[in-house]
């Protein structure tokens, strides 16, 4: 998994709550046990016409969108199954980072969603509903507009004539596993020579009963 500490990429918006897996990669995609291919089927049913072309009344068909990596969006983003598609799905499209908001009772991101990007490397922020409105309308004003995250200072900025930028709270653990690019493999490799010595010590008493 590729570390992450600071990237600066263009934003994209998705005025949408509660976008549940099955809209982010539908379930006629989940079918193959390879790890790869899900970019182009992201959020299919929205993305494409039934003639296979791009929606232009789509989001992020929009071509001031094009080579976004940063993506904001509405509350309760990744509801719906556990898949782990979902999330490959948008990695694999190119976003490096989702944001969305708190709104009261309702979490910016689901659960299994949140964790599932924290062990693939998609780093998912939550922000205030006010800030979170200023992007939208900042974004709206100003095409291509890019965004500074740095995970080390826990800091988004918008690049703005005047700069502004919003502190966001992240798990410990998460945030230490993003920065050092660890994911589940990584964090068993780094015990390698432990499981070596102990599948020597097993091996060597299974010889002897």
């Amino acid at each position: 998994m590729t570390p992450f500490k600071s990237h600066r990429g263009i934003i994209a918006t998705l005025d949408r709550e509660n976008v549940d897996t099955d809209q982010i990669i539908p379930k006629q995609f989940l079918k193959s046990i390879k790890r790869t291919g899900y970019g182009e089927s992201l959020f299919f049913d929205w993305r494409y016409l039934p003639d296979g072309k791009h929606d232009p009344q789509f989001e992020l068909n929009a071509p001031k969108f094009k080579g976004t990596t940063i993506l904001v969006t509405r509350n309760n983003f990744g509801c719906g199954s556990s898949r782990e598609h979902a999330v490959w799905a948008l990695v694999q499209y190119g976003f490096k980072t989702i944001i969305a908001p708190r709104k009261e009772a309702i979490p910016a991101f689901a659960d299994i969603f949140r964790n599932n990007s924290g062990k693939n490397g998609l780093l998912t922020i939550e922000l205030k509903p006010e800030e979170v409105d200023e992007i939208f309308q900042m974004v709206a004003r100003q095409p291509k507009a890019e965004m500074t995250i740095n995970l080390e200072e826990q800091r988004v900025t918008l690049h703005l004539p005047e700069e502004i930028s919003f502190h966001f709270e992240i798990d410990k653990v998460v945030k230490e596993h993003l920065v050092k690019g660890l994911d589940e493999i990584g964090l068993s490799l780094q015990k390698e020579a432990a499981i070596g010595r102990y599948e020597t010590q097993s091996n060597a008493q299974a010889f002897w009963k």
